[in-house]
């Protein structure tokens, strides 16, 4: 007799299924599991060691054997006194860049003149003290400090100079001259041109030292103009205290002093007209050799053909620059936006 209380419980339309059997797990799938499982863990712990199963690299150590030096003896026939001296000069300065005196002998006699090597990042004035002096390059003159070389050799030319700013490619020297003339017209000046602009002081000016500092500050190179004689003088007058070719030595160089003592800080002089003076080698061989002395650059605005100045230059150790043209000589709107 079938069962009638589970065929009331059965849904209908369903036939009843016989019960199934329990699965067994076979041993193959269980090895094959864990097998899996070990690959995956070796696999592991390759990937977070640094060096798997490797022999390190050797790596070859050199010890420095330290031997000591042998100064060899000083020559019999120098003097003690010389040879010492010699010693102290051969040797090197640690600790950074150092000058270097080497003094050269003609014919096994007294030193005739010497090679100073320098490192040139070590001469420029840091640019936020440029407006301060330095001591070492100025001496007391008659109407005022004037520029001198230092007593370690330091020019004016190079502590003064703009450092180089890096650029690569062609670059153009720009000098701007007669200022401090107008007082407006030089403040304008040093608050608007660029720093690379070179700035030149006419000596008849005023509160040349005020506006000095002020350009130096901004980070112009300044240069001081010198008037010296042009044709058809004194016609044409470039102001008082200008060089002369009727003058003597003596007189233009005590107005030469007298036009570089109206500042410090500047690297060289400009002329200020010259054409005649310029071109008479008695009047400008002076000059050149004062400028030399002193360690100041001569620029020569490029005004005459006729000028001495490269030569003269060249001769006395001058560093030089003249320009190759001139930019808004004539003072009209219409020809300086031409």
């Amino acid at each position: 007799m079938a069962d009638i209380g589970n065929d009331i419980e059965r849904p209908l339309g369903q036939a009843v299924r016989p019960p199934r059997a329990a699965r067994r797990i076979s041993a193959g799938v269980v090895a094959a599991t864990l097998l899996v499982l070990a690959v995956i863990g070796v696999s592991g712990a390759i990937a977070l060691r640094e060096r798997p199963f490797r022999k390190p690299e050797e790596v070859a150590v050199s010890t420095p054997k330290t031997t000591a030096v042998v100064e060899p003896a000083a020559p019999a026939k120098e003097p003690a006194s010389k040879a010492e001296a010699a010693s102290k000069t051969s040797r090197p300065k640690m600790g950074g860049p150092q000058i270097i005196h080497m003094p050269t002998e003609v014919d096994g006699g007294s030193p005739k003149a010497a090679i100073v090597i320098r490192d040139p990042s070590t001469i420029g004035q840091n640019l936020r003290i440029a407006h301060i002096p330095d001591r070492a390059l100025v001496e007391t003159g008659e109407s005022g400090p004037l520029p001198v070389r230092a007593a370690d050799g330091r020019r004016p030319f190079d502590v003064y100079a703009r450092p180089w700013s890096g650029a690569r490619g062609a670059r153009v020297a720009i000098v701007i001259g007669g200022l401090a003339v107008s007082q407006t017209g030089t403040q304008s000046a040093i608050a608007k041109l660029p720093a690379e602009v070179t700035l030149g002081f006419a000596p008849q000016g005023n509160s040349i030292g005020r506006w000095m500092q002020a350009a130096r500050q901004r980070g112009h190179e300044i240069v001081m103009q010198v008037p010296l004689e042009p044709f058809d003088y004194p016609n044409v007058n470039p102001g008082r205290n200008t060089l002369t070719v009727a003058a003597t030595a003596d007189e233009n160089l005590k107005n030469l002093r007298w036009a570089l003592s109206r500042t410090t800080n500047y690297t060289g002089v400009m002329n200020y007209m010259g054409a005649r003076f310029s071109a008479d080698a008695a009047a400008m061989g002076p000059l050149m050799d004062e400028l030399g002395r002193r360690g100041l650059a001569y620029v020569d605005d490029g005004s005459s053909a006729r000028s001495l100045a490269p030569d003269l230059a060249l001769k006395n150790g001058v560093p030089f620059a003249a320009g190759d043209t001139s930019i808004d000589a004539v003072r009209d709107r219409g020809a300086i936006l031409r």
